[in-house]
């Protein structure tokens, strides 16, 4: 990987973590198209993903360092950081005891169908925040409950993680402003605690060691220069704009990717059931 391509994933990771689309789905495209998908298996790639996902984190707290200062020092009068761990529970449970299995039996062959579910889940938002009135503008047990099952739900290679609990929020008539500022700091406590057990494993194993110092600070700063504007815009976007056209753009590259698949294409990855092979 040189300097260029670790700029291109900085960008695709911090763009694409916080605009409803698919981080790790368009990770796995822009990998395919630079030819670089099958060296994405190694551990050692799946450490870069870990440290370009860090670079996001360090966007969310220049973002939002106000309420992170006020949670941490005022943690009785502020619930947002009690309310983030419970948010946090559903995605912790469900990889703990699936991760493996969404790893090496979804992979990128469900890609397509990824993209064609964050679709939904973005029109379903949309119609939700239409149709029913927010009942809160801050949000609280039940909000917390339901947007960590969505997160838990983005587990899934391909499907948008923002979009998936910004639609929890708004279908638990969460206001869109709160929705989208909460389901963008839930994103700190899961980037965390993959940089401290992904990144504990990758040093026992020496795959930390095996990345280029230079290519994969520039990727890490990329992906923090451009997720801090992605949030800066999403946050205007989902107050005043429609999520329809994020949900046109996904539902169509979902399908391109689908037929290109289903054609055989070496741009993207093959669309082949992987066998499940017994442990051990």
């Amino acid at each position: 990987m040189n300097i260029i391509q670790a700029a291109i994933l900085g960008l695709v990771q911090g763009l694409a973590e916080f605009l409803p689309v698919s981080s790790s789905g368009h990770l796995i495209l822009a990998r395919s198209l630079m030819g670089i998908e099958a060296a994405a298996q190694t551990g050692t790639y799946i450490m870069l993903d870990v440290l370009l996902h860090a670079g996001t984190l360090l966007a969310i707290v220049i973002v939002f360092w106000k309420d992170w200062w006020d949670m941490v020092f005022h943690p009785i009068k502020n619930h947002t950081l009690v309310l983030l761990i419970v948010a946090s529970l559903p995605a912790l449970v469900a990889n703990t005891l699936f991760g493996d299995m969404l790893e090496t039996f979804f992979s990128g062959w469900f890609l397509g169908c990824s993209f064609l579910i964050t679709a939904v889940f973005l029109m379903l938002a949309e119609a939700l925040s239409a149709k029913k009135r927010p009942t809160a503008d801050k949000p609280g047990l039940k909000h917390a409950i339901i947007m960590g099952v969505m997160q838990a739900i983005a587990l899934l290679p391909g499907v948008s993680r923002s979009g998936s609990t910004l639609t929890g929020g708004l279908a638990s008539r969460l206001d869109r402003k709160a929705a989208a500022k909460f389901a963008f700091m839930m994103s700190a406590p899961a980037i965390l605690g993959s940089l401290i057990f992904e990144g504990k494993d990758a040093i026992e194993m020496g795959y930390l060691q095996e990345l280029a110092l230079v290519p994969t600070l520039v990727g890490v700063a990329v992906a923090a220069v451009s997720g801090y504007f992605a949030v800066r815009f999403m946050m205007r976007v989902v107050s005043k704009s429609s999520l329809y056209w994020f949900a046109l753009y996904v539902a169509v590259l979902g399908f391109v990717v689908l037929l290109l698949q289903l054609a055989g294409s070496p741009l993207v990855p093959a669309f082949v059931i992987p066998a499940i092979t017994p442990a051990g």
